[in-house]
């Protein structure tokens, strides 16, 4: 059966008045889909800092995508200036937000319905450390910035770097010091747009695909027992097991959760 075969027999099938329920439908399922909330939440970021930063002063790059030894990992926004170069993750959330800038995971509360996401500043780490090694600049450069935008409340106290609508704009007014010449900058900029991935569909689904295997292969490694977090292999170096393999918690000396790697 050919496309106009089927498309016919859609026709008869379905009556003529609903037709253009069809596609208001697909309009919907679309608006409500991640990935467009995730653009929508990028929109604002972009056309408030076109509005209120200088564009003398202030160089927006978005949605750079970025090699690194594992695949790749995509940012959301880059501004770089004279004072630090601002590396945005943006969230499009609603409902309540808890978290910390040490737990994991942070949770999202709607009504009686909670869920947990990513720690975003976590997240950001990523990005931040692969502009660092791509650009050649240290901590004091280089500047973690979370963007919450949406309906969404901080029911805990969040760090500075962790705002809400344009108060990513005070943040980085906030910051007076120059730590960068205008060559500098220049040079920053320059490096970054060499540097990225094109931005094409294909960069961008490679780029998704290597973010569901990363998710599924660590949802299946062991986690700390006393705080979930990250375990990395060691060895014991004294006493009568010297020699033989356990899982640590990858934040120690702060936690000492460990695993016998012979019980896996």
């Amino acid at each position: 059966m050919d496309h106009a075969q089927i498309l016919h027999t859609l026709q008869n099938a379905i009556p003529t008045g609903i037709w253009y329920l069809i596609p208001l439908a697909i309009l919907a399922a679309v608006i409500r889909s991640p990935w467009f909330k995730g653009k929508a939440g990028e929109a604002v970021v972009n056309i408030s800092a076109r509005r209120y930063l200088d564009k003398t002063r202030y160089h927006l790059i978005k949605n750079v995508t970025l090699p690194t030894e594992d695949g790749t990992t995509q940012i959301d926004h880059i501004i770089v200036s004279r004072y630090g170069v601002f590396v945005v993750e943006t969230k499009n959330m609603k409902g309540w937000i808890f978290g910390n800038a040490k737990q994991r995971q942070w949770t999202q509360k709607i009504y009686r319905h909670s869920q947990k996401f990513q720690n975003p500043l976590h997240q950001n780490y990523k990005h931040v450390k692969t502009l660092q090694s791509l650009l050649a600049l240290d901590d004091g450069q280089v500047f973690s910035l979370i963007v919450f935008v949406g309906n969404s409340t901080f029911k805990t106290e969040m760090p500075k770097n962790v705002t809400q609508g344009g108060g990513y704009i005070r943040y980085i007014k906030s910051q007076t010091e120059q730590r960068l010449s205008e060559a500098g900058v220049q040079d920053v900029v320059e490096k970054i747009e060499s540097g990225r991935l094109a931005a094409t569909f294909r960069t961008h689904w490679a780029h998704t695909a290597h973010v569901k295997d990363t998710v599924a292969r660590k949802e299946g490694e062991p986690r700390c027992p006393k705080c979930q977090g990250e375990m990395i292999q060691r060895i014991v170096k004294r006493g009568q097991n010297a020699g033989k393999e356990f899982l640590g918690c990858k934040t120690f000396p702060k936690c000492r959760g460990v695993v016998d790697a012979s019980l896996l």
